[in-house]
């Protein structure tokens, strides 16, 4: 299997220079559709490298690391908000010519690609989205620290409150309980992967700029009314979309599946009962035979 370090190129887009990931069968069959898989918060393009492998015969999948996290820099112009990184996927889209994609959204990503399919349905032929980061009030109370990230000064007070007494094992942890739904199932393989990368982002100067800037960008798009409203904006959206919910979900409820069903036109529901924020990580196989059931056939 190639690394992903063999597998990335970078794209100058409006604003930034994106690190892109080719999926391990970039080389694969003729015939397959494009993909386009996108991450959320704190996260990168590694998210999606299981979901990635299992459909690689189906389709051709690229990753990106968004504006200021993976291997991206940061955006040129500081714009972290929710329509600064639709930008630069749009951005990515067109100078690649791919479109239109099979879009995948995991949190922060699944908002930023419910905006794009709403604004630009040309670039979209369906939507998968793995615990989207739409507006939710009141959130879920284990979700209130990264909300509070998008307050002045909290971030730093909180970094010089835990500064030396708490090492990389120890923080990645943490992470790892907030985001999956049962992080005892992780493999000793994944577990130092995951302690490696999260001990490589601290080495990444804009790393904690680019996590407040999108974390306020997101508190943003929340207050946003309108037809800038993300709800609004799903309703919109007319390719085939899935929806996909663990039960286990730290940060996004799974009552927020209810309206998610109701709003976009063409919904179909997957509910990983063990799953928490990053099923495509902790369940690919399930979430793969969901998504072949959505995209169907290959075109003959």
């Amino acid at each position: 299997m190639s690394s992903p370090e063999q597998q990335v190129r970078t794209v100058e887009v409006p604003g930034a220079v994106l690190a892109v990931h080719r999926g391990t069968d970039g080389d694969g069959p003729d015939g397959r559709e494009p993909a386009l898989f996108v991450h959320g918060l704190g996260g990168s393009a590694a998210n999606w490298t299981a979901l990635m492998d299992r459909l690689g015969d189906r389709l051709d999948g690229e990753a990106v690391d968004l504006p200021g996290f993976g291997r991206s820099g940061p955006p040129s112009d500081g714009n972290l908000s929710l329509s600064g990184h639709v930008r630069a996927v749009i951005g990515l889209l067109e100078a690649a010519g791919r479109g239109p994609v099979h879009l995948f959204g995991n949190s922060l990503g699944g908002a930023v690609s419910v905006r794009l399919a709403a604004l630009r349905p040309d670039l979209v032929r369906s939507l998968t989205l793995v615990s989207p980061a739409l507006p939710e009030l009141p959130p879920q109370r284990s979700a209130w620290p990264t909300g509070l990230l998008a307050l002045p000064g909290l971030p730093a007070l909180v970094g010089r409150l835990s500064a030396g007494r708490r090492d990389v094992e120890a923080a990645t942890e943490d992470l790892l309980r907030l985001v999956y739904g049962d992080p005892a199932g992780l493999s000793p393989t994944a577990r130092a992967q995951a302690v490696a990368e999260y001990r490589r982002r601290l080495e990444v100067p804009h790393a904690m700029a680019a996590l407040i800037g999108s974390a306020r960008g997101i508190v943003s798009a929340y207050t946003e009314r309108g037809e800038q409203a993300l709800w609004r904006q799903a309703e919109r959206v007319q390719a085939p979309v899935l929806l996909v919910y663990g039960l286990r979900d730290k940060l996004v409820a799974y009552r927020s599946a209810r309206r998610a069903c109701a709003a976009f036109a063409d919904a179909r529901l997957l509910v990983l009962p063990e799953s928490g924020h990053v099923a495509m990580m902790e369940h690919p196989d399930a979430v793969a035979r969901a998504v072949r059931e959505l995209i169907g056939h290959p075109a003959r």
